[in-house]
């Protein structure tokens, strides 16, 4: 390993992977989940040189265990659950798991593994992946100052008046490096009133912010690999699972794993009552913004008591845009991630490691917007999509 540790303390992560862990831990054991990367950028080459320091990283991750200060942290959340601490306490994370190594030119980055011992990998391999390609492609430290300027452009405008939506930082999986993110969300919560927490857990503890998170896509595809449920019901087993494990609490539902039409074909009176509002994360925001508000509306439920959370490649022109246009109607809030973390004369990376198989099913996300779905069988896929679209119809 030549760099210095990338990961170095396990609360380095986002949010909603406790929360979404803590759940399969109590319900799940019994499932084993297949991960895939995948780099949607052209001609990005990851050399022998990056995917030997990868693997080093890796090796140094998985030597890992949770501090105490860590755990007394996690405890401190009142829905994180006493049993899930407990396991937490001799959790590491197990080598074997992950294969790293070049094919055709292209980085290949799987994790295989019971879903519990498993999933957690997620966002620590986005993190080193992406910072030991900046590190050792680039001059890092002309990167650095390339974000630090941008940044203090952002906090100006934050500053004067000219931003003033509320919004999280999200930056973790295609951060620059850990220490600018650690750096950038300082400034934020030191220096403005608009950043009111972060995904990254270690962050929050250390800048005493909120630590904002609720569930991924992954958690819904999951369901597709269960057998006797059915595949375009993913939804309504995710909404019902998480309600009876936080009761209230991560109130905010993703829509957009099945497309949003079939997610509200599932997000009946009882739900939307229960959760405290939605998350975009596909497709174009004002369409889903307004098919969201109507769909409050025809449920006799006051869009202003529930909260529209945005979080699809923003950056902030666009967040006060949608909060100028929504703000009157319904509670807007914002996730933003790689123009915050990652934000320099280089174009970050779009990188990603996605659920794929469970038990060996093969599994997969219909956004609603092309380019985003990601299936290693397309027989599958069609499958999928055949049992959606006739969801959909049936409801017409």
């Amino acid at each position: 390993m030549k760099l210095e540790p990338i990961i170095t303390s396990l609360l380095d992560t986002d949010f909603y992977k406790f929360n979404m862990h803590q759940l399969i831990f109590h319900k799940f054991q019994d499932l084993t989940g297949e991960y895939h990367f995948k780099c949607r950028n052209k001609d990005v080459v990851f050399t022998d040189e990056m995917v030997e320091e990868i693997n080093a990283q890796i090796d140094h991750l998985c030597t890992l265990t949770f501090k105490k200060e860590e755990l007394d942290y996690l405890h401190s959340i009142s829905f994180i659950k006493d049993d899930y601490l407990e396991f937490l306490k001799t959790f590491k994370l197990h080598r074997d798991y992950v294969k790293c190594y070049k094919e055709n030119n292209e980085l290949v980055c799987v994790v295989l593994g019971p879903c519990y011992l498993a999933m957690p990998f997620e966002i620590y391999l986005l993190e080193i992946i992406n910072e030991v390609y900046f590190r050792l492609k680039y001059n890092y430290d002309e990167l650095l100052l390339q974000a630090k300027r941008r940044l203090n452009e952002k906090i100006s405008k934050m500053q004067n008046g000219t931003y003033t939506f509320k919004f999280a930082e999200f930056g973790c999986r295609r951060r620059l490096s850990h220490n600018f993110q650690d750096y950038m969300v300082h400034e934020f919560v030191t220096k403005t009133n608009n950043c009111v927490g972060t995904s990254n857990v270690y962050l929050a503890m250390k800048y005493k912010v909120t630590p904002i998170g609720t569930y991924a896509h992954e958690l819904v595809q999951m369901y597709q690999g269960i057998k006797g449920l059915d595949l375009a019901k993913g939804n309504y087993y995710t909404l019902k699972d998480w309600y009876d494990e936080y009761q209230g609490a991560n109130g905010i539902a993703l829509t957009d794993t099945l497309t949003t039409d079939v997610f509200l074909l599932d997000f009946d009176k009882h739900f939307a009552s229960l959760y405290r509002g939605v998350r975009h994360d596909s497709g174009d925001p004002y369409l889903w913004g307004e098919k969201i508000i109507k769909h409050y509306e025809s449920l006799g439920i006051n869009p202003k008591e529930k909260t529209l959370l945005f979080s699809d490649s923003l950056n902030f022109d666009k967040a006060q845009a949608l909060y100028d246009y929504f703000i009157s109607r319904v509670n807007v809030s914002f996730g933003i991630g790689t123009y915050c973390s990652n934000d320099t004369d280089v174009p970050a990376l779009n990188i990603v490691l996605k659920l794929q198989r469970i038990n060996g099913q093969p599994v997969a996300k219909i956004s609603d917007a092309n380019g985003k779905t990601m299936c290693l069988d397309d027989n599958y896929l069609t499958k999928l999509e055949t049992a959606v679209n006739k969801r959909v119809k049936e409801a017409k």
